[in-house]
Order: structure tokens, then sequence, then C-alpha cells
């Protein structure tokens, strides 16, 4: 087993020794709240989105790729530290003046790639404090980005002339236009300023399609036949719900959404191209959580209708409609293009992954659950392991699955109190329609003692806030 694995991972290291640039520039592009079955690369038969369907054909996308959790913030802490959220005590998404934040101990992707070198720019979506305009709380400046332009939890008061921006640590005047284009606007300009001479680090944060969205008119006409009524945008941030606003019009406002973001994708994309960068550029495309549904739990949600491609459950739900969300990534003369890959890889492996592509060192002095899944890029497979999620259910009431494992096929779903609820196979039930807890005891034990390894592994993990 041994020399198996010597050989296998010396002709990975073979094969980007002769193709991997030395420090490639790394695009990491998140969406917020886009679905499973939300692109035309992932089977949608409505929605438009021919830049990224384009990057999917360039490149390699995951049909088992797992968001680090069902909601926001905790996300974006996996994303960026390589460690399950709950290491690093955000548990759900940060309300406004809560002093929730990703405290400073905890190591960025940022940090490690400007340690090494790169220009690291963080343009759209942070929410991982709970002011951006504090000092008290860690802001992007302070966790290895260089230049930080965009918003926190959400767009206010939606995605036309949001009034919450920042860049850097100042509150920005309202910013006029969309917040897609703006987005993409900034990154160019971003862009454009870093030094030919050093490498990027780019991580662009879309808002879209969040709610509450709104679209160029241009947008909303391309899908009119699936809108009823006048469309009048949602505003959001107000001291009272707007519930005369709270009108069900259909899936037209989202689709358009979510193509102007495709489009807005599509010009830093362009950028690439035009700047000889398509070749020494990694890019990387994946969603935060999965879809808001028309299964609405919130007023907000009013108008969305993501799509889970048939998974069961939502966003914030720890069923795969919640977690499994679309991926790709496109790196010229390492990863084949037009490739489809089903292993189960998660967020946190971006961490590892790019970290390593970037020649930076991975920390050693704290738990890191993300693995570097660059074998598959030569065609090898990853080593067998155990995939945990955690959501704090008790929040709202929604669900009593708190924490997930997956093995193999296998899923356990386990209440607060760590008793096993539900047991799924994948491999035959990917619809998550046959709960097997009583026919297959030997598999819930297993997983059930995995579970509190992990468990009893976060509580002790030193870094972990009390």
């Amino acid at each position: 087993m041994f020399w198996k694995l010597f050989l296998s991972w010396s002709f990975v290291l073979a094969t980007f020794a002769g193709t991997a640039q030395a420090q490639p520039n790394i695009l990491l592009i998140y969406v917020d709240d886009l679905g499973y079955g939300d692109l035309g690369s992932y089977g949608h038969p409505v929605i438009q989105t021919p830049n990224i369907d384009a990057l999917a054909a360039d490149g390699m996308r995951f049909s088992s790729y797992y968001a680090p959790s069902a909601i926001c913030s905790p996300s974006r802490a996996g994303l960026l530290t390589g460690r399950t959220p709950y290491r690093t005590g955000i548990k759900s998404w940060i309300p406004n003046n809560s002093g929730v934040y990703l405290r400073d101990h905890e190591l960025t992707l940022a940090e490690l790639l400007k340690e090494s070198g790169y220009a690291t720019g963080h343009i759209g979506k942070w929410h991982l404090n709970s002011d951006l305009g504090t000092d008290t709380e860690p802001q992007p400046r302070d966790q290895g980005f260089d230049y930080y332009y965009g918003h926190n939890a959400f767009q206010l008061p939606h995605n036309h002339n949001p009034t919450n921006l920042f860049r850097n640590e100042t509150a920005l005047p309202p910013q006029e236009g969309y917040t897609a284009e703006l987005y993409a606007g900034e990154a160019i300009r971003w862009l454009d300023s870093v030094d030919d001479d050093r490498p990027f680090f780019l991580y662009l944060s879309m808002a879209e399609p969040h709610t509450s969205f709104a679209n160029p008119p241009e947008f909303n006409r391309l899908y009119r036949q699936f809108t009823n009524g006048e469309i009048v945008p949602i505003v959001n941030g107000g001291s009272v719900p707007p519930k005369e606003s709270l009108i069900p019009r259909g899936p037209g406002e989202y689709y358009a959404n979510v193509t102007y973001m495709d489009a807005q994708i599509g010009r830093v994309l362009a950028w690439l191209d035009d700047n000889d960068h398509y070749d020494d550029t990694v890019v990387v495309f994946a969603s935060d959580n999965g879809a808001v549904t028309s299964n609405w739990f919130n007023w907000w949600e009013t108008n969305a209708y993501g799509s889970t491609g048939g998974l069961r459950g939502r966003k914030h739900l720890l069923y795969e409609g919640g977690i499994r969300v679309p991926a790709i990534i496109r790196y010229p003369q390492v990863v084949e293009a037009g490739v489809v890959n089903d292993t189960p890889i998660i967020g946190m492996d971006w961490f590892a992954t790019l970290a390593r592509l970037g020649g930076a060192d991975i920390p050693t002095d704290r738990a890191i659950d993300g693995i570097d899944i660059s074998p598959l890029f030569a065609g090898q497979a990853l080593p067998d392991r155990t995939l945990f999620w955690a959501m704090f259910a008790a929040e709202d009431g929604v669900t009593e699955i708190e924490y997930v494992v997956r093995a193999g096929p296998w899923k356990l779903m386990l209440d607060v109190s760590g008793q096993p609820r539900e047991l799924y196979n994948l491999e035959t039930d990917a619809l998550e329609f046959f709960d097997e807890l009583d026919e297959r005891p030997d598999v819930v034990e297993q997983l059930a003692r995995k579970a509190q390894s992990i468990l009893e592994s976060i509580e002790n993990d030193p870094l972990r806030p009390r």
C-alpha cells in the first residue's frame, strides 16, 4: 500500500512539475445561494448561464461537491480557513452587532498566499464579522486581504443602488448600479492595479442570487413569460416587513438574477483572456450553500425560485439540496477540459488545494479538515475519508437535525444531542427518500462513532472560541 501511494503521488508531482505554473494566479468565485440545479451546465432547462457553462466546458465540473455548511457565514469560514466551521465558533449566519466574528488567530487562505508573495483582493460579500465598520472585530484587511470592496450580510435595500458597501474600512455613500456590475467592475479595476511581476489571488464573492434582488430591465425581459404582474423589488432592511410587496410573481426575476450574475462574471473571465492570463490562472467557481427554493421560510425569500436539481431540502437544511452545490475548476494544461468528476469533496478542500498550488505551506499547528484534491486533476483517487457538517438547527426551529456524517455512500443525520435520526445510502437513494436507520444498525453504529470522534475533536480544539 505504501508503494502504491508513493508511486501515485510521484506521478501527480511529476505531472505538475511539467505543466503547472510555479505560482499561478488564483480567481476564487463564490456565489450566494445558487442551487445545484441553477446552471445550464447542471441541467437547468431555462436559465441561461453561458459564461459559467463555458468555464465548465474548459475545466472540471464536480457532481458531488459539498459546501462547508447549509448557510452563508459558516460556509465562508470553512472556505477560507480549511476548518470545519464549528471549530471557528461560527455556527450560523452572523447578525449585525452580534459580536460574532472570525477570530484573528485563524489563518485564512489569503494570509497564506500573501505570505507567499501574492497580491490579495476581496471583492463582494464578507459576512465573517458583525460590523464592517468597527475596529473591535477583524476586518478583511486584518485577515490577509490587501484590498476590500463589498458588503457584509446582504445588500440593502436590494441589488440595485446598494447603500451598505464598504471600501476597506470606510463606509461608502450609496453606489449607483447593480451589485453584480459593481463587483465585476471593481474586480477588473483591482486586477489592473496589480503589478505584473506579482501573482494575484482574487476572492470574488458575488451578492447574487441572494434575496432581495433587483435586475436591469433587459434581463427581466428575457424571462417575462415566467413573471406575473409588475416587478417591484422587495425592500430589505426596514424596521418592519414590507407586507404589501410580498407578492409571489413566479421565477422570472430569479432566473434573470442568475443570468445577470453570469454576464458580469463573464466580464471578469474576459479580462483574463484579454490580458493573457487564461493559461496561468486557476479559476474556481462554487456556491456557498444550497438554493432558497419556492419553499420559503422567511419573508425576504419571497420570489426566490432556486433549483436543487431534484435533491431533497434547501438552504438551511443538511439534506443534499442544502449542501450539495455546483463547483468548477479551470486550470489549463493541468485540469483536463470537459471532465465531470463524481468524487465527494467539500469546500474546506479549496484551502489546502489552492494554498499548495500557490506554493504556500499548510499550517501544522491546528486541525485542517480540508485536503489537497489535486490528485483528481491527474486522474488519481482521493483517500477514503469521513465528511462532516453541522448546522445550528435550534436557531429557527426549522429542523431537529444538527449534525451529518458521510462515509462512502452512507449519510447519517443526528440531532443536537448526537442521537442518530436518519440514514441514507446516497449510491442507491440520492434523493433521500428511504431512511435505513432501522435496517442497518451496523452502519449507524459505525457512523455515530465517527460523528462522536469529530465532535470531541471540535470540543477539544484549542483554537475554538469558548
